[in-house]
């Protein structure tokens, strides 16, 4: 499964370097060009051309959709990383931060347009079914990343909420990803469908895993600091189930926790809370369900068995599944 992984990630890297990026106005494709070679791990235009290839034997015909994803992707990078005011990404500058924000602005917008002109490139019948999808999958990734947002300065986030967002910041275009590649593939409209629901639970059950795991997870593996969500007092999952089967006093010591300025402390003390009301379990609880529905979308698909194999393989990979 790395093996295919890995050569599906090749070709992605390949196509992308023979990108034709304009060299002038520099200021405006040179940040373009840096922040697409700055690698990434290329996931969904992979998941593109996987989606393809369960449906037809020569995945290259998806190139086009797989750039465009892959493109639309790192123009979002770009802008969030100017929401963020993050000057990392990828262990390097971010486009704002080597540039300015205005230039990181319109790089990400000539960005946006690029993308749009590889999905053009298929014929109108193609198009016309593509054209939707990544418009509507387009919106719906700008509301949650507001959504998200939002939620920095908003009390009563629901559990609800929380889902909803983190499936349009996150899953729909992991769900788009595949479709995309299904419906060049020549899929039928209900595999198609089932195929974009599988990519969407899916999504939604990896991002619980990592609130999960920035908690929970071996420093030395995890890659990122443990309990930066808990620092930073982000509203994950754990946090709403927390205040949600909190009673008032544990409410009230959370609320007190969120304001604490000994890290190590809050870390341990927001940790001992969530023991205390079964949150990591709870939250596992609700990981696996939204997992056990993505493999029934899978399961749903009528083509055989040995052909859903390596998406298989990948839910496994990517939830650290050993079976």
């Amino acid at each position: 499964m790395t093996n295919s992984i890995l050569a599906y990630q090749k070709y992605i890297g390949q196509e992308i370097e023979k990108l034709t990026i304009p060299s002038s106005p520099k200021n405006l494709y040179d940040p373009i060009s840096y922040f697409l070679n700055i690698g990434g791990k290329r996931m969904r235009p992979v998941l593109t051309l996987m989606g393809c290839e369960l449906f037809n034997a020569d995945y290259k015909i998806a190139k086009h959709a797989a750039l465009t994803v892959e493109l639309f992707h790192n123009f979002s990078l770009i802008h969030d990383d100017i929401m963020d005011e993050a000057p990392l990404r990828r262990g390097n500058e971010t486009v704002h931060q080597k540039w300015n924000v205005n230039i990181g602005i319109l790089s990400g917008d000539a960005l946006l347009i690029i993308a749009y002109q590889q999905l053009s490139k298929y014929e109108p019948s193609i198009l016309a079914q593509l054209l939707p999808l990544i418009n509507q999958t387009a919106i719906e990734v700008c509301e949650g990343q507001q959504y998200d947002m939002d939620f920095e300065t908003k009390q009563d986030v629901s559990i609800d909420q929380y889902l909803q967002m983190i499936k349009f910041k996150t899953a729909v275009l992991l769900g788009c990803s595949l479709k995309m590649g299904a419906i060049v593939g020549g899929a039928n409209e209900n595999d198609a469908n089932e195929l974009y629901n599988f990519g969407v639970n899916l999504g939604i059950a990896f991002q619980l895993q990592d609130d999960i795991l920035d908690v929970y997870a071996d420093q030395d593996k995890f890659g990122k600091q443990v309990g930066g969500d808990i620092i930073a007092n982000k509203k994950t999952y754990l946090l709403i189930k927390a205040f949600e089967d909190a009673n008032s006093f544990q409410k009230n010591e959370l609320n007190l926790l969120i304001l604490e300025q000994d890290l190590v402390k809050k870390v341990a003390a927001v940790k001992s809370l969530y023991s205390d009301l079964d949150i990591k379990s709870k939250t596992e609880q609700k990981m696996n369900d939204f997992y056990d529905i993505a493999l029934q979308n899978l399961d749903a698909i009528q083509i055989s068995n040995d052909k859903k194999q390596p998406l298989l393989d990948l839910a496994h990979f990517l939830m650290g599944r050993e079976n």
